[in-house]
């Protein structure tokens, strides 16, 4: 059992001062009382791009089930509004409301099996107190410049499992911004994540907000075989006085920079079960072990640079403790989509602590304190195509964050190796014939397959065919793995058949593209 959060805010108070100390620069979209203000940033603006309710309706709520009136009142589930919230939201003005458009409930602010909707905090602010936001079924969605706090899984009143926002079951494209989510203590005093992912939850970004007091920062996937999670953004964050999960990553890539990190104190960026982080110009301070694979064997991988280490002690190697300290170096490579900007680790404090969280204007960085500005890059490790090669595919790999199944494996494979982006890994078939598939929650269009084999393999797949995965019908056959092209099809799951092989096939990837 986690021993309970000491509430600590001298530390934030301190950067405070150190920011108006030093005189940083900062930049703020528009007035705070307008609706969402700014853009997506980072992998949310990916997958088509994250708008909320921009071009709908604008409306104000008070209460919760106002806010719940707001969605039932639209003609369909997917009609874009923005919903400006001010005033505390609670469990007394928290009910469920009925509609064509929506599917609310008692004592949680629901966006369920909805998409195209923004709920931002206006005028003195929002505060949903001991009320979770539960982000489930849905995408293209933004919350902005709102307090979520005391959210408990046990005692009195629970509300979202605890969670602070949580979102999970095939959500897409989440911009989360300048919020603050903070609880009274950890697991031992009824309270679980603040900001948690799981069951297919991809394409998110958590900008400029404040994650604080709290036993668990948050999560990107509920065990070490749940891993369709993934493309997760984090920067310009403050997480202080948070035990651990700051946050925890199984399986997936996340890109997380020029977040300020106080007071972590058992543990941080906890990456497992293959996931992958790259960790650009953070500052750490007074905190322990906060980068590595924690309370596990399944190995995660991080690629580091530019981060700033202030008082952090590390603890020893151990069969379930990899801290990446006391000297991180890389050991992967993660190739990032998206342009972004870097400020330099030593700013980072000062920036943070004048911009993130609710009520701060929506100040941002302006960027003055920049030694870099990546642009996208290819990695030679990922297995996106080269856009430049004409016999690939182009667009999103649909398998990352999939999953899979198949018949037997060979001993040392596994059917998930084939979706995790590593080219190192594999699923070989118990004999020389087997099958592989890929597979998701809902219905999905693929109109091109792309087999790759592992190094030392290639040639190894002889005949196969390729089948529609729901109703058994064969889409196309052929001979040697590569490019395939198939008839475009919404399915839930494609299956790839070897029924000839020479030696032992090895699938590293199993990719698919919608065209």
């Amino acid at each position: 059992m986690r021993r309970p959060v000491a509430l600590r805010l001298n530390a934030a108070l301190a950067t405070l001062a150190v920011a108006a100390a030093t005189g940083v620069v900062l930049s703020m979209p528009e007035a705070a009382s307008a609706a969402a203000t700014g853009s997506a940033t980072g992998y949310a603006t990916q997958n088509g791009g994250t708008t909320g309710g921009a071009g709908g309706t604008t409306v104000r709520a008070t209460t919760g089930t106002a806010i719940h009136t707001a969605l039932c009142n639209r003609a369909s589930s997917s009609t874009p509004i923005t919903i400006q919230v001010e005033g505390t939201i609670n469990h007394g003005n928290t009910a469920k409301v009925s509609g064509n458009s929506c599917n609310t409930a008692a004592g949680v602010i629901e966006l369920k099996q909805i998409s195209n909707v923004t709920l931002v905090g206006v005028g003195s602010g929002a505060v949903f107190d001991q009320l979770g936001i539960h982000i489930r079924e849905s995408s293209n969605i933004i919350i902005q410049n709102v307090t979520v706090k005391n959210v408990k899984k046990s005692g009195s009143p629970t509300s979202n499992g605890g969670d602070a926002i949580g979102m999970e079951s095939d959500v897409r494209n989440v911009w989360v911004d300048h919020t603050t989510l903070e609880a009274s203590g950890g697991e031992s005093e009824g309270y679980d994540g603040l900001f948690d992912m799981k069951d297919n939850t991809q394409y998110v970004t958590l900008s400029y907000s404040t994650l604080r007091n709290s036993g668990r920062g948050g999560l990107v996937g509920s065990s070490e075989t749940e891993l369709s999670n993934g493309y997760i953004t984090y920067h310009h964050n403050l997480y202080e006085n948070i035990d651990s999960r700051a946050p925890l990553l199984r399986g997936g890539i996340a890109h997380i920079y020029n977040n300020y990190y106080v007071k972590l104190n058992e543990s941080g960026i906890n990456s497992r079960a293959g996931a992958r982080a790259k960790v650009d110009n953070n500052y750490f301070k007074n905190s322990k072990d906060v980068l590595g694979t924690f309370y596990t064997n399944a190995a995660g991988y991080w690629q580091v640079g530019g981060n700033t280490f202030d008082n952090v002690t590390w603890s020893a190697k151990g069969s379930e403790n990899n801290p990446a300290g006391p000297d991180p170096k890389s050991n992967t490579t993660v190739s990032i989509p998206y342009s972004y900007s870097l400020d330099n680790a030593s700013c980072v404090p000062a920036i943070v602590a004048a911009t993130a969280g609710a009520n701060k204007g929506l100040k941002v960085s302006d960027g003055s304190c920049s030694p870099t500005t990546p642009t996208p890059t290819p990695d030679p490790t990922d297995p996106t195509p080269d856009p430049t090669d004409p016999t690939q595919p182009g667009g999103t790999n649909l398998s990352i964050g999939a999953g899979s199944d198949g018949s037997s494996k060979a001993s040392g494979s596994s059917y998930g190796n084939v979706r995790d982006g590593d080219m190192s890994t594999f699923w070989s078939p118990a004999g020389s014939t087997g099958s592989i598939s890929i597979k998701w929650g809902t219905a999905t269009s693929v109109s091109k397959v792309n087999i790759r084999e592992a190094s030392g393999s290639t040639g190894a797949i002889g005949a196969w065919k390729v089948v529609n995965g729901d109703t058994g019908a064969v889409l196309t056959s052929g001979t040697r793995a590569g490019a395939i092209t198939v008839p475009k099809t919404s399915l839930k799951k494609i299956t790839f058949e070897i029924t000839g092989s020479s030696g032992t096939p090895k699938v590293a990837e199993f990719e698919t593209y919608a065209g």
